[in-house]
């Protein structure tokens, strides 16, 4: 209808709104669903929340390593928070309707946390790096002001390699169809609903893949060919696994982030595509205190020393 689209002065038609259908094909299973959904969105929040609490009051925390991890947490629950309760309204109240703004900035911020959140995990692979093959300049160089460095430039990055998203999308005219098959405002799908030329943001998103998540995979898989290569120089069978155990969790945390980006690109043509990139934003936050937290020995002594303190004070 004509009331409902805009016309702007250089004759780009925006929707006023976009119709968000939730999980195409699995309506019925919409409130069976959110259970799943519901459960890992306050897992997410609460043990990320508590990590960051954790990092944030024991000092003997205070190092680079778990520092990376409390931006972690942050970045994590961002990230869910971007798009669960948007969600969780389209499956209990059918709240389907989304203001053309509210998407383009659903659309933004996925982008530049998932971005953020990349950058986090390469930094956190550049920390054990130092910590295996050169132990003894480790302090010297992640000092508490390279941290702060990298945390900003984690910031800027997502920050920068997203606006142009926005722009490229903001010029889009959309003819009439606004019903986006998803519970969020994906950039891929937006854009394909456009009636105009998408090879900008096509070549975009190319160059945006390669720029952030591309870019660190390849430089998280050589800084772990060495840390490798140093593991296996170590003297001791007792030393080979001390040192591969302090990187187990961060690889565990690295697959669950970039496997399922890269398998959800690799079958977007199935039905339940939908479900699994849905998944996608909401099981790695839940998991990764919970991997972190049970695999780190000092975070577990903490957590334990904590509770048996309120024990002995009740």
């Amino acid at each position: 209808s004509h009331s409902e689209i805009m016309v702007d002065t250089n004759h780009t038609f925006h929707p006023a709104v976009f119709i968000l259908w939730g999980i195409p094909g699995l309506e019925e299973l919409h409130i069976w669903i959110s259970i799943p959904f519901c459960t890992m969105y306050v897992v997410a929040l609460g043990g990320n929340s508590l990590l960051i609490i954790f990092i944030w009051i024991e000092h003997s925390l205070h190092e680079p390593m778990y520092l990376f991890l409390a931006m972690l947490a942050v970045s994590d629950i961002l990230l869910s928070s971007v798009i669960m309760p948007k969600m969780l309204a389209i499956f209990w109240f059918q709240e389907r309707v989304i203001s053309f703004q509210t998407c383009i900035t659903q659309m933004f911020s996925v982008i530049a946390i998932f971005v953020m959140e990349s950058t986090v995990l390469l930094a956190m692979a550049f920390d054990r790096y130092m910590a295996i093959c050169f132990p003894l300049r480790y302090t010297m160089i992640l000092t508490p002001s390279v941290i702060k460095k990298i945390v900003g430039f984690s910031v800027a990055r997502g920050l920068m390699l997203s606006v142009p998203f926005v722009f490229l999308v903001e010029q889009l005219p959309f003819c009439g169809n606004n019903i986006i098959a998803d519970t969020y405002c994906a950039e891929a799908k937006i854009s394909r609903m456009a009636c105009g030329d998408i090879t900008a943001i096509n070549i975009y998103t190319l160059v945006l893949s390669f720029l952030s998540t591309g870019l660190d995979v390849i430089l998280i898989s050589i800084s772990y060919s060495f840390i490798l290569r140093a593991v296996f120089r170590l003297p001791s069978r007792d030393a080979q696994l001390k040192a591969l155990g302090t990187c187990s969790s961060h690889v565990c945390v690295i697959l669950m982030f970039y496997l399922p980006a890269y398998l959800t690109v690799l079958i977007s043509h199935l039905h339940c595509v939908v479900l699994l990139t849905n998944l996608y934003m909401v099981v790695p936050p839940a998991l990764n205190p919970i991997i972190y937290g049970v695999r780190t020995k000092q975070i577990r002594d903490h957590i334990i020393r904590r509770f048996s303190q309120l024990d002995r004070a009740a």
